[in-house]
C-alpha cells in the first residue's frame, strides 16, 4: 500500500520540479544574454577611440554657430519692411519708411526715448518720431522749426537744395549747423529747388545683430560714415560726393565697401 501511494505521487512531484526549473533556466538565459550584450558593448568601446576634450568643447560652439548662420539666412531672405498697424508709408524722395500719422496718441513713450526742450515745452523723440504731451497721453507732432538736435534719425534721405544737404525723414527736414555742431529742424525747401541723389543699386541694408538700440545704431552709422569718408574721400552728404564726376561711381563703391566693413566690425549684418 505504501509503495502504491509513493508511485502515485511521482507524477505530481515531477510536475512541481518542472515548474521550479523553468524560471531558473529563464533567469540563467537572461544572465547569459546580458553577459553577451555587455561583452559586445565593451568590445565596441575598445574599437572606437575616445573623443578628445577639444572635440567635446567644439560641439556646443559649432551648434551655436550653426544656429547663428540659420538666423542670418532668415534675416537675409526677409529684408522686406512690414507696415506696423496704423502706420503710413512715407515714400517722398524714395524714403520708403513707415511712421505713425500726426495726431496718433500713445499712453506711454518708448523706454529709450530722448527729451528735447524748446521754449519751455518738452518734446520727446524716438526712432524718427516726435511726441508732445497731451493730457495723460503723448501725441505725434511735427517738431517746431528752429529746434536744435545733436542727432539725425536712424534712417534718413539726403536731398540737395542750392548745394546744401537737407536730411529728410518722416516729413521733417534737418540741416547741419556747423557753428552749433548740431542739426536744426528746417522749413520744407521749395520743391522746384530740390535735387535728389540718384538711385543706386548698392544701397546698404543694415541689421543690428547684437540688439543695438536706435540711438546706438545712429551713432555707429555716423562714426562709420566719418571713417569711410576719410578712407575714400567720398562724402555722400555733399554735392556729387565731393569727388569729380568721372570718379563718382568708383568712389561711391569704395565708400559703400568701407561702410560695410566698419558696420560689420561693430556687430551689424550688412547687405
Amino acid at each position: 500500500m505504501t509503495m502504491n501511494r509513493l508511485l502515485s505521487r511521482v507524477p505530481v512531484l515531477a510536475l512541481v520540479l518542472s515548474c521550479v526549473a523553468v524560471p531558473v533556466l529563464a533567469d540563467r538565459n537572461d544572465d547569459d544574454d546580458r553577459g553577451r550584450r555587455e561583452k559586445f558593448r565593451q568590445s565596441t568601446e575598445q574599437r572606437e577611440p575616445p573623443r578628445r576634450a577639444s572635440e567635446q568643447r567644439e560641439q556646443p560652439r559649432r551648434a551655436t554657430e550653426q544656429h547663428e548662420i540659420q538666423r542670418r539666412d532668415t534675416v537675409y531672405r526677409n529684408p522686406v519692411i512690414k507696415q506696423p498697424p496704423g502706420y503710413v508709408l512715407d515714400n517722398r524722395y524714395r524714403h520708403d519708411r513707415y511712421y505713425p500719422p500726426r495726431g496718433h496718441a500713445v499712453p506711454v513713450l518708448p523706454p529709450d526715448h530722448r527729451v528735447v526742450p524748446y521754449r519751455g515745452t518738452k518734446y520727446y523723440y524716438h526712432g524718427g518720431v516726435w511726441y508732445r504731451p497731451s493730457g495723460t497721453r503723448f501725441v505725434v507732432v511735427l517738431p517746431p522749426f528752429g529746434l536744435i538736435v545733436p542727432f539725425l534719425p536712424p534712417f534718413y534721405t539726403t536731398i540737395w537744395v542750392g548745394g546744401i544737404p537737407y536730411y529728410y525723414a518722416g516729413g521733417i527736414y534737418y540741416v547741419w549747423r556747423p557753428e552749433q555742431s548740431a542739426y536744426i529742424v528746417s522749413e520744407p525747401p521749395p520743391e522746384t529747388e530740390v535735387r535728389q541723389e540718384p538711385a543706386t543699386p548698392d544701397e546698404l541694408f543694415v541689421y543690428p545683430m547684437k540688439g543695438q538700440n536706435e540711438q546706438q545704431q545712429a551713432t555707429d552709422r555716423y562714426q562709420c560714415h566719418r571713417w569711410a569718408t576719410e578712407q575714400t574721400g567720398f562724402d555722400p552728404t555733399r554735392a556729387g560726393g565731393n569727388v569729380p564726376e568721372a570718379q563718382y561711381a568708383a568712389k561711391r563703391a569704395d565708400y559703400q565697401r568701407a561702410m560695410k566693413a566698419c558696420l560689420e566690425a561693430r556687430g551689424y549684418s550688412v547687405q
